[in-house]
C-alpha cells in the first residue's frame, strides 16, 4: 500500500513517468514537444491593430427617442461588472447535445431563429429576430445558448450566413451582457470556420459599444465577417429580402428611421428600382402584355418555356442542368469533399448565369464547386419549384406518415401527382446524386447530408418564405427519396 505522505506527482512529472522518461538524464523544454503539429489559431494578435472597416451610424440611428428604444431597441445600459467578466477565466461550457429529445418547443414556435433557403451562392441563411426572443423572465439565458447552438448544428458544416434583426431588443427580453461574452466562447471554431457573413441590421449605440468592449478579446477574423446594416434596403445589396422572414415590427422600425432622413428615404426608392427589374426577376410572374424573357434563358424561367425554346432538349432536361452534371460526373469532381456545401464565388456564378442566358456553353474555371452551386441556383430560381407548390402540404405532412405508408403515398406523389417533365428531370438529379452519395467516403456526402443541401431548393410554400419548421420534413422527405430512389424511379 502506498504511503499516505508519498509525494504527488506533478502533471508534466506524470506525463515523464507514463513515457518511461527520465527527467534527470532527457531533456523537455515543454509538453507541446509532443504535439505533432502546430494548431490554426483563428486569433492574431498581430492584426488588433487595424482600423475596423465598420461604416458610422447614421444620425437617426443615435438619436431615437426614449420611447422607441423601449419598444425596438437595446436600452443600453451596460452592467457594471462587465469589465470583471471578461477579466474572469470564462465559464467552460458542457458539451451541447442535438438530442432530439430536449424541447425547444416554446423557441420553434417564437420565430426567433428561421432558416430561409440559400442566398444567391448557395450559402444557407439564418435569420435572428430579438424582437422575438421571449422575456428574460420566462427564458433561462443558458437554454437560449442550448437553442441556439442546438440550431445552428444542422447547418455549420455548410457555409453560411447569419442576419440579426436588432429591432426589438429591449431590458424586458435582453439576455445579461456578460452572457454574450460566455456565447461567443461556446461557439467555437466549428460555428465560425464555415460562418461567411453576419449581418447587424438596424445596429444601435447598444451594439457600438459592446463592440468596442469585446474587440480586443474576438478574432479579427470574425471580426471581418461582421457588416452593420443602417437600412434593410441596404441589406438588399447582399441578400434577396424577399425570401427572408422579416418581422412587422422591423419593416415597421426601418420606416420610422427613413422617415427620419430624406437622403437615406430617396436612396432606398433608388435602390428599389433594380431589383423589380433584375434580368431574373422581371421574368417572374409577369403581367399580360409584358416582354418575354430572350429565347436562351434558362434562369428565372419555367421548365415548360426552357423547353420551349430548345428543341433539342434531350429528355426533358434544361441544358444548364446537363452541362453541371456531367462535369460533375468526373470522378475528379465527385469526389471533392463537401461538394455542393461550400459556397462559391458570387461574381463567377453571375458570369455563368449570364452566359448560360445568352445560350453560351458554360465553362466551369474546372472548380466543381462553380458548377455545384449553379445547379442549386438553377432550382432555386424556378418560377415554380421542381416538387410543385401542389405537393407541399403533402410533403410538411411526410414526417407523420407511418414507416409502412412512407412508400406507398411518396409513389403516388411522385409517379401521378408530379407533372412528366417534372419527373424526368427529378429522376435525372437524383439518379445523378446517387453517384454522388456513392463516393461519400471521400466527399462525405452522405444521403442526409444532400438532403440538407439540395432539399430547400426543391420544395418551397407559394409565398416563398420557408420557417424553421418547414425546413425538416423537406429536408426527410428529400433524403427519402434519395435512399429510395431505386424503387421510386421506375420508369
Amino acid at each position: 500500500m502506498e504511503s499516505e505522505h508519498q509525494p504527488k506527482l506533478s502533471p508534466v512529472r506524470a506525463f515523464q513517468v507514463l513515457h518511461g522518461c527520465n527527467p534527470d538524464t532527457d531533456e523537455y523544454t515543454s509538453l507541446s514537444e509532443y504535439h505533432d503539429y502546430e494548431p490554426s489559431l483563428e486569433f492574431d494578435d498581430s492584426e488588433l491593430i487595424q482600423t475596423s472597416g465598420l461604416a458610422p451610424l447614421p444620425p437617426e440611428l443615435l438619436d431615437v427617442p426614449d420611447d422607441l428604444l423601449e419598444r425596438s431597441a437595446s436600452d443600453g445600459t451596460i452592467e457594471e461588472n462587465f469589465e470583471e467578466e471578461l477579466a474572469r477565466a470564462p465559464e467552460v461550457y458542457a458539451e451541447i447535445s442535438s438530442s432530439l429529445d430536449e424541447s425547444f418547443a416554446e423557441l420553434n414556435g417564437t420565430g426567433l431563429v428561421e432558416v430561409v433557403g440559400d442566398d444567391e451562392v448557395g450559402r444557407r441563411i439564418i435569420v435572428v429576430s430579438a424582437c422575438r426572443l421571449p422575456p428574460s423572465k420566462d427564458l433561462h439565458p443558458d437554454k437560449l445558448l442550448r437553442y441556439l447552438m442546438f440550431t445552428l448544428d444542422k447547418y455549420v458544416e455548410q457555409d453560411y450566413s447569419v442576419v440579426y434583426f436588432h429591432c426589438g431588443l429591449t431590458s424586458k427580453n435582453k439576455p445579461p451582457l456578460s452572457w454574450l461574452w460566455r456565447a461567443y466562447k461556446a461557439f467555437d471554431r466549428k460555428y465560425k470556420k464555415n460562418l461567411k457573413a453576419l449581418y447587424l441590421v438596424h445596429p444601435t449605440n447598444f451594439i457600438r459599444i459592446v463592440w468596442q468592449m469585446l474587440k480586443p478579446a474576438i478574432s479579427v477574423k470574425f471580426g471581418r465577417k461582421m457588416m452593420y446594416v443602417n437600412y434593410l434596403h441596404e441589406l438588399q445589396q447582399y441578400l434577396n429580402l424577399d425570401k427572408l422572414c422579416i418581422p412587422d415590427a422591423v419593416l415597421e422600425y426601418d420606416k420610422l428611421l427613413l422617415s427620419k432622413n430624406p437622403r437615406a428615404a430617396e436612396s432606398a426608392r433608388q435602390n428599389s428600382a433594380p431589383t423589380e427589374t433584375s434580368p431574373i426577376a422581371k421574368y417572374k410572374k409577369k403581367p399580360k402584355g409584358s416582354l418575354s424573357p430572350p429565347p436562351t434563358q434558362q434562369f428565372g424561367v419555367s421548365l415548360a418555356f426552357i423547353k420551349e425554346n430548345n428543341a433539342n432538349m434531350v429528355g426533358a432536361i434544361p441544358p444548364v442542368v446537363r452541362q453541371c452534371v456531367e462535369f460533375l460526373s468526373q470522378p475528379d469532381a465527385l469526389e471533392t469533399e463537401g461538394i455542393f456545401r461550400r459556397s462559391a464565388n458570387m461574381s463567377v456564378i453571375k458570369e455563368l448565369q449570364r452566359a448560360c442566358n445568352r445560350g453560351e456553353p458554360l465553362r466551369f474555371r474546372n472548380d466543381p464547386h462553380n458548377a455545384a452551386v449553379l445547379l442549386k441556383t438553377f432550382f432555386r430560381d424556378l418560377e415554380e419549384p421542381l416538387l410543385t407548390f401542389d405537393l407541399y402540404d403533402e410533403i410538411m405532412d411526410f414526417q407523420n406518415w407511418s414507416a409502412r405508408d412512407k412508400p406507398r403515398k411518396v409513389k403516388i406523389l411522385i409517379l401521378e401527382r408530379l407533372p412528366l417533365d417534372n419527373y424526368k428531370l427529378l429522376k435525372y438529379v437524383f439518379q445523378f446524386l446517387w453517384k454522388v452519395q456513392d463516393r461519400s467516403c471521400l466527399n462525405k456526402m452522405t444521403t442526409s447530408n444532400l438532403a440538407v443541401v439540395f432539399g430547400p431548393n426543391l420544395a418551397w410554400p407559394p409565398n416563398g418564405q420557408m420557417s424553421l419548421l418547414s425546413i425538416a420534413p423537406i429536408n426527410n422527405f428529400t433524403d427519402f427519396l434519395l435512399a429510395h430512389q431505386e424503387s421510386i424511379f421506375i420508369i
